[in-house]
């Protein structure tokens, strides 16, 4: 495993991270068994850098990470994300409050078996109280050694700047892959600029870019929240099984996987460009891993930009409704 620093905190975690969301939530049935054994061999690949949030389940997630993670504190920088409130499927209130934020730490830090948690977000700005507010409540969780570090979720370039002023901020947290660009304009320079990591989630694009989903989405667990996501309906998924079929085969003139070569563009974005990509499978898991080894040049990004240039109708990333918390 290569690893990058986040941000400038000096911590040097490892450049795959791991989504740990799906093994309890969103994406079709669980196998806990099998969700430990990529667990235990993230430990093993020296994949340091795990991701989950207290909405996950909800709360499930934190309870089987720390099953492997208790045990083996000292190996892993762990991230996790409050605020959003379970209020039915994919209709949630948002409260980031510094009260409600002092009562999701203490609850976290006992459903994940820590002491500390390394990398607390906001999952989402809180668009009902002033940010000031927000970034001091979470501040007052690192003055009272609950955390170590703070991040945001899909936050704005003017949030950034605005939150730093209250607090140092370490990590954002937005969706990014070849699908989804939108945060090259702003998000990734406002980062640098800042010294903030910037760790992209489903950058697989919720394994549309893999080439290992089925054509028709119908096929899908029915509890697969994909199922919801415009990319997988009517003519947006009919434009991406056609731009997956040729990316696949510039993959495969690469020697790689569609999803090492997904994860590599990713990570040639820029070295403070962390990506976690979720699997609740340990064959999914080694495979990620590798991305960290395949080495991209001018002829390799040209070739992939003109495919996503003939398929260019891929959809929204999330509903109407979903996008309302986004870039705030």
């Amino acid at each position: 495993m290569k690893y990058r620093e986040l941000g400038n905190t000096g911590e040097k975690l490892s450049a795959i991270g791991l989504g740990c969301m799906g093994m309890t939530h969103a994406y079709g049935d669980r196998n806990d068994d099998e969700s430990i054994k990529v667990l235990n061999l993230a430990l093993d690949l020296g994949i340091n850098f795990w991701d989950t949030a207290d909405i996950y389940g909800p709360h499930t997630n934190e309870e089987l990470i720390s099953k492997v993670l208790a045990p083996n504190r000292s190996k892993v920088f762990i991230a996790t994300k409050f605020g959003f409130l379970e209020n039915g499927t994919y209709d949630r209130s948002f409260d980031a409050s510094p009260a409600y934020a002092k009562k999701a730490v203490e609850a976290s830090l006992k459903r994940l078996k820590v002491d500390v948690i390394d990398l607390y977000y906001a999952h989402r700005v809180d668009p009902n109280i002033p940010l000031e507010e927000m970034i001091g409540g979470m501040a007052q969780l690192v003055k009272e050694g609950k955390v170590r570090y703070l991040g945001l979720s899909e936050a704005s370039a003017e949030t950034l700047h605005k939150a730093c002023k209250v607090h140092p901020i370490a990590a954002l947290q937005s969706e990014y892959s070849l699908l989804t660009r939108d945060p090259e304009d702003k998000i990734i320079p406002t980062c640098s600029e800042l010294g903030i990591g910037f760790i992209p989630f489903s950058p697989l694009s919720r394994g549309l870019v893999t080439a290992t989903l089925p054509t028709d989405a119908n096929e899908l667990k029915s509890n697969d929240f994909r199922h919801t996501i415009p990319r997988f309906q009517g003519e947006y998924l009919e434009n991406n099984n056609k731009l997956v079929e040729d990316f696949a085969k510039l993959a495969a003139d690469k020697g790689c996987t569609p999803a090492q070569l997904a994860l590599a563009w990713v990570l040639a974005q820029g070295e403070g460009i962390i990506p976690i990509p979720g699997t609740k499978k340990t064959k999914y898991l080694k495979e990620n891993a590798g991305a960290v080894d395949v080495e991209l040049n001018q002829s390799d990004f040209a070739a992939i930009e003109d495919v996503l240039k003939k398929h260019p109708n891929t959809g929204p990333r999330y509903t109407e409704a979903g996008m309302k918390l986004v870039d705030k």
